[in-house]
């Protein structure tokens, strides 16, 4: 064989290795290509050692930024379904493409069963419907079912998705309710007093008017009167709002309750003028830990009701007793008795079981609601028991750790 011919058959056996080894690598990486893993990357020698360790790195950095991505997005999955706002993200045709929790609960969505379903076949009220077709979504859309208010804001996003956003409303707008009242009863309780003084004073000060000395008595009575009734709705308004400023009283010590049940019993007495049996009774020995002013503002209010709502001859009880559940603080009378059907409003601001009785008896209608929630300010719950024409007990129940015998002291909680 010439020289040549042995040259040329080096040359091709080490372009048969050449395409082999090629060759083997390409059936690794082509096989690799059918379930493409980093962990399974073929190793590779030569050339394709870099060209593999390349596409390694490329591989590493890829599933590196897809798991952040994952992360980010089960973040904000997470953070979405903790909203206390439902969120619903709606297709172009408004069907329902995911929802959260909160949605759910606010219009009965299955997040599986309801995919593709449109939204407007599970929230079917004609305002809605009409809200989502006229594509104004302007201002928000407020609905109200039983016992529940949701305002609904629709936010268009992406390619013709929308987000439908809601709201649970229903305490913002009790708040708003309650304030309305609230500056209506207070502009009513002041409006009377006020166009009493202003008659007598513009009659005073009429020099054409002549007036015994009698009626001008009789005239600075009433106006005195009616000055001192806007005293006390004054003073209960701020004894109101202190009480609702702080979520705790910052002047506790402990109470002896029995030198405290016989203060009580005298400013009844004295309230009472002689018209009423007073009795107190203190069954156990004892202190309470709590803030003297606001105990004694409670219940003085609880005491003079007794009295003014008890009539001539009656009695009224104050009595002082450790109970299963901690101490007891009770008024008990044998006055005109609540009908069962106004006891869970007592304590709203300005309710009247009577308003002309009330008004007749100098209440502002203020004094229950201070009882409550000085009451709630020592952990303590005001239980009521009535019945019309047989009296009521009005009960003041605290916590067994502000119950503390005779004697020890202790720092206030």
């Amino acid at each position: 064989m010439s020289v040549a011919a042995i040259i040329l058959a080096a040359i091709a056996a080490v372009l048969a290795i050449r395409v082999a080894y090629h060759q083997l690598h390409l059936s690794a990486l082509r096989s690799w290509l059918r379930r493409p893993r980093l962990d399974t990357l073929p190793p590779g020698r030569g050339v394709w050692e870099e060209a593999l360790a390349e596409l390694h790195r490329f591989l590493r950095g890829r599933d590196a930024e897809h798991e952040s991505v994952v992360q980010a997005l089960a973040r904000f999955r997470a953070a979405v379904r903790a909203l206390p706002d439902g969120v619903v993200i709606l297709d172009r045709d408004n069907r329902i493409e995911w929802s959260n929790p909160t949605a759910a609960h606010h219009f009965g969505i299955d997040a599986r069963r309801d995919l593709g379903q449109p939204v407007v076949n599970l929230l079917r009220q004609p305002d809605f419907v009409t809200y989502l077709a006229d594509g104004e979504f302007g201002q928000p859309l407020v609905l109200r079912a039983r016992d529940t208010t949701l305002s609904l804001r629709i936010i268009e996003f992406g390619e013709d998705q929308k987000l439908l956003n809601s709201r649970d409303v229903t305490t913002d707008e009790r708040i708003d309710t309650m304030r309305r009242d609230f500056v209506a009863n207070v502009s009513h309780e002041l409006k009377t007093p006020v166009t009493v003084l202003t008659g007598f004073v513009e009659t005073l000060s009429e020099d054409s008017i002549p007036l015994t000395p009698e009626q001008r008595s009789r005239y600075l009575a009433m106006m005195a009167e009616q000055a001192r009734r806007m005293q006390r709705l004054v003073e209960d308004l701020l004894t109101l709002s202190a009480l609702e400023s702080s979520a705790a009283p910052a002047d506790e010590e402990p109470i002896d309750m029995r030198v405290f049940l016989e203060q009580l019993a005298d400013e009844a007495r004295a309230l009472s003028a002689g018209r009423h049996r007073v009795e107190a009774t203190v069954h156990d020995d004892c202190r309470l830990l709590g803030s003297a002013t606001e105990l004694h503002s409670a219940f003085s209010n609880l005491v003079s009701n007794a009295v003014r709502y008890t009539p001539d001859d009656g009695t009224v009880r104050l009595a002082w007793r450790i109970g299963e559940n901690g101490g007891v603080f009770s008024v008990s009378d044998s006055g005109i008795g609540i009908e069962a059907r106004h006891i869970p409003r007592l304590t709203e601001r300005f309710y009247r079981v009577d308003s002309g009785r009330s008004r007749e008896t100098g209440g502002t209608g203020l004094g229950l609601a201070i009882v409550k929630h000085a009451l709630t300010r020592h952990q303590a719950v005001l239980d009521v028991v009535s019945e019309p024409d047989r009296g009521s007990t009005f009960s003041a129940v605290f916590p067994p750790g502000r119950v503390l015998p005779p004697g020890e002291k202790q720092e206030a909680a």
